[in-house]
């Protein structure tokens, strides 16, 4: 009895009253582990060609599912920002969220060399963010602007690059609005992370105009957004191309 009572705060953790930051990792958790079934079991309602870009739309929720709640427990007991464990989701996520572009646009012409250059160009920006923020953090300025490179790489190419040229080409009205959708999701929604990254304590522009509890609490709002968001759109892709399909197969 003394050994399961000793693992207790293991098992529970303990959200304090007026913990908003912790409610929010709490909130995320539940959220994209519920986004996740949601696009596994949807999987078997759209045409073959959208369920892998579903699939990865649930392993994108999945994966952030499973580590907001360790980020969740970190937060209740050390209430300290949980970097390594954001960059740990962000290297894995990110990506996927890049990998989507190829994918909805693969039927198109996208080519193999648009997957990889995506991926480059995320793994560039989150290698460096994390540099920044964590072995070179009295440097964080440069590596920011180092960082930021590879974020205006996957701008580029959603704005105006090879991924928005064959979305134009594809005369396809659906995907182009799913498109620009995810394009704003990129340009807006992931704007939020590099005000975090300027609020670095010391070393960052904006150090002390915004506490780090309050940069945890808009991450993670912002992650829920982004992450589910992104994965709606795709959905709502899925499922609309594939009800497309049926129809003109039925006359």
């Amino acid at each position: 009895m003394e050994s399961l009572l000793s693992l207790k705060p293991l098992l529970l953790a303990t959200l304090q009253s007026g913990d908003y930051v912790g409610f929010t990792f709490f909130l995320g958790a539940m959220a994209m582990a519920a986004a996740s079934v949601f696009f596994f079991f949807e999987m078997r309602n759209v045409d073959g060609k959208w369920a892998t870009s579903l699939l990865v739309s649930g392993l994108i929720t999945f994966i952030a599912a499973v580590h907001y709640y360790y980020m969740r427990d970190f937060w209740i007991e050390n209430q300290v920002s949980p970097t390594e464990f954001r960059y740990i989701d962000w290297m894995l996520t990110v990506p996927l969220m890049c990998v989507e572009f190829y994918l909805i646009l693969k039927a198109f012409g996208a080519k193999i060399g648009l997957l990889w250059k995506m991926i480059f160009y995320s793994v560039w920006m989150l290698v460096a963010g994390y540099l920044g923020e964590t072995v070179f953090r009295d440097s964080s300025p440069l590596w920011g602007f180092i960082s930021t490179l590879g974020y205006l790489g996957i701008l580029w190419e959603v704005w105006f690059g090879s991924a928005k040229k064959l979305a134009n080409a594809s005369n396809d009205p659906v995907l182009q609005r799913a498109f620009k959708a995810l394009a704003w999701f990129v340009l807006a929604g992931w704007a939020i992370y590099p005000i975090g990254y300027m609020s670095i304590e010391g070393s960052g522009w904006l150090s002390g105009v915004l506490a780090t509890s309050s940069m945890d609490l808009i991450y993670n709002i912002g992650d829920a957004i982004n992450k589910i968001g992104f994965g709606l759109v795709i959905y709502s892709l899925a499922i609309s191309s594939s009800k497309s399909t049926a129809t003109a197969t039925a006359t």
